[in-house]
């Protein structure tokens, strides 16, 4: 099934008309079930190793349970909101973009797509950096001369997720490969929490305080609550339903309570055993702290460098559709015609991306202040708002109020994530170098 070419006159702009293009990738072809594991493959990526330090520490014990918590209650909410307006007006709106210029406009199409493609390009340049960290981190376990720097693992990254965008055409076409990832994950989950907990009952009682002035402990809060939002969301909700048969509105909600449910199960454990083996000391990427035997830490270490590599491709998918459907490539993976716009489309696109990642290591910090301006806007804002025009026939006036007060409290908490991360960035700036070796 394929979304035929459509022109419609938008409500609030009837001047505007947006071309909504067949897709050059599979439509309406998959399980619900796959469709969770993609979503649960990117909750639970290389990322999820990094937790305990970045979002546990700021928030300490307390406000890390309960973070986590209502982030994952209010991430599913919004998810299911915008998978409830798939179908908006009988026809299937198959990219974020096209939902939002169906509802209001083309300009909104514009700034739609804006936002998501530099939001997932910083997604991407992250496993790009969490990749090559991974495999530094299992380089480091065997040499000391540290004469492979970190850009080097970083371009190492680069050409093996260049080679599996090759091989892997679409979304629809990872399958095999989403039980594959979901095994990797579980390897240094387990790994990371086995050694982590194992550290924790021979360490003597950790410090769980907060510690910092009163200013940088309100930002580092902040920060570590952009984080939470963060972790549970793909900003590509409408991409990944899109694979789904029909009825794919019930299959897309399946797809999210599994994720939320069982999916989350991982993430919770290995972020809230960390934060309690090191407290106060836990580091930005657990494998780096833990004890145990070298091949065991090296054989985590490349699981997460692999998994990174084919997360990394789901949230790339949507630029790979793009450039797919503008040049009518839909062959398959050894299609010669296909293979070569695969190799030089997916591989610049790759390449530069890599050297983004190898020059600008330390690009977290500019990453907090995308998802301020995008994650917050497309997951939680756009979500409440859409929903509020695309139903306000049938809302109820304390369900519009709902959805309102939504829209204003995470447009507050777009604006207090964007402070803090300019903040971060004019407080790191003295540290800022070139292709660092972090």
């Amino acid at each position: 099934m394929v979304v035929a070419d459509n022109r419609f006159d938008v409500e609030n702009d009837k001047s505007s008309a947006v071309s909504r293009p067949q897709s050059a990738h599979e439509i309406g072809v998959d399980h619900w079930f796959q469709a969770a594991f993609v979503l649960t493959t990117g909750v639970n990526s290389v990322f999820v190793l990094g937790y305990s330090g970045t979002v546990m520490v700021p928030l300490g014990w307390v406000g890390g349970v309960v973070g986590l918590v209502l982030a994952a209650i209010a991430s599913l909410y919004a998810n299911m909101l915008v998978a409830k307006l798939h179908n908006f007006r009988g026809e299937r709106c198959i990219r974020y973009r096209d939902l939002a210029g169906e509802i209001y406009g083309k300009k909104a199409y514009v700034i739609t797509w804006i936002l998501q493609y530099v939001n997932l390009f910083m997604i991407n340049i992250g496993f790009l950096i969490m990749g090559g960290a991974s495999l530094k981190a299992c380089y480091v376990l065997f040499t000391d001369d540290h004469t492979m720097k970190l850009p080097y693992f970083t371009g190492i990254a680069g050409f093996a997720c260049i080679l599996f965008a090759i091989l892997t055409p679409n979304l629809s076409s990872l399958r095999a490969w989403l039980g594959c990832s979901t095994f990797l994950s579980l390897i240094y989950i387990i790994v990371a929490s086995v050694l982590a907990a194992r550290d924790g009952m021979k360490l003597p009682p950790r410090d769980y305080s907060q510690h910092g002035t009163t200013s940088s402990k309100i930002f580092e809060i902040i920060g570590a609550s952009s984080s939470l939002l963060f972790a549970f969301n793909t900003g590509m909700v409408p991409e990944i339903q899109a694979t789904l048969r029909e009825p794919c509105v019930e299959n897309m909600l399946k797809a999210l309570y599994f994720q939320f449910t069982v999916g989350s199960v991982p993430i919770f454990t290995i972020t809230f055993i960390g934060y309690w083996a090191y407290g106060s000391s836990a580091p930005a990427y657990l494998l780096s702290s833990v004890s145990g035997p070298v091949w065991l830490k090296a054989f985590a270490n490349i699981s997460a460098f692999l998994q990174s590599v084919i997360s990394l491709h789901i949230f790339a998918s949507p630029a790979y559709e793009y450039m797919d459907t503008k040049f009518g490539v839909n062959g398959g993976i050894f299609e010669i015609r296909s293979l070569f716009f695969r190799i030089a489309a997916r591989g610049g696109y790759l390449a530069i991306s890599s050297l983004v990642a190898a020059l600008l290591p330390f690009l977290g910090d500019f990453q907090s202040l995308t998802g301020a301006l995008s994650t917050f806007p497309l997951t939680f804002i756009l979500a409440n708002h859409m929903y509020i025009v695309a139903k306000k026939d049938s809302l109820s006036s304390l369900q519009q109020v709902w959805h309102k007060l939504n829209v204003v409290f995470f447009s507050l908490m777009s604006l207090a994530a964007t402070v803090a991360a300019v903040r971060l960035i004019m407080v790191d700036s003295n540290k800022f170098s070139v292709f660092a070796d972090l």
